[in-house]
C-alpha cells in the first residue's frame, strides 16, 4: 500500500483507514484491470451532472469489490465522488448533489430534522 508522507503525520492513519490497494490491488489473474472504475472514464465518477453520477453508480452495481470499496471510502472519509455505488461529499454519503443557489425549504427542513 502506498502512503503519502502527509498521511503518516496523522496518528493511527494506517490502523483506521483502508487504502485503495487493499480494495483494487493486483489480483493474480489480472482482473483488477477489468473493474468498472479501471475501464470507464475516471471523470465519470467525479462529475457534477446527475446523469453521469447515475451512470457511475450503475457501473458500481456489478462490481465484485463494491462492498470493500464503500467500506474503504467511508474509512478514508472520501471528500467527493462515487465510491462503492454511493455518492460522497465532504466525507459523507449523500443522496444527490445539491445544485447551486439557495436550498429549498424541504431540503433545509430535512437537514434540521437529520441534525436533531
Amino acid at each position: 500500500m502506498s502512503v503519502l508522507f502527509s498521511e503518516l503525520l496523522v496518528p493511527g492513519w494506517a490502523d483506521e483507514k483502508i487504502g485503495l490497494d487493499a480494495v483494487t490491488g493486483t489480483y493474480s489473474d489480472g482482473s483488477s484491470f477489468n473493474l468498472p472504475c479501471h475501464t470507464a472514464d475516471p471523470e465519470l465518477f467525479f462529475s457534477e451532472a446527475d446523469l453521469a453520477i447515475a451512470e457511475a453508480k450503475s457501473l458500481c452495481g456489478g462490481c465484485p469489490v463494491r462492498a470493500q470499496c464503500l467500506e474503504g471510502a467511508i474509512s478514508r472519509a472520501e471528500p467527493a465522488g462515487v465510491w462503492g455505488g454511493e455518492l460522497f461529499e465532504d466525507g459523507r454519503v449523500i443522496a444527490k448533489k445539491r445544485k447551486a443557489g439557495r436550498p429549498s425549504l424541504s431540503e433545509v427542513a430535512a437537514r434540521e430534522e437529520e441534525a436533531a
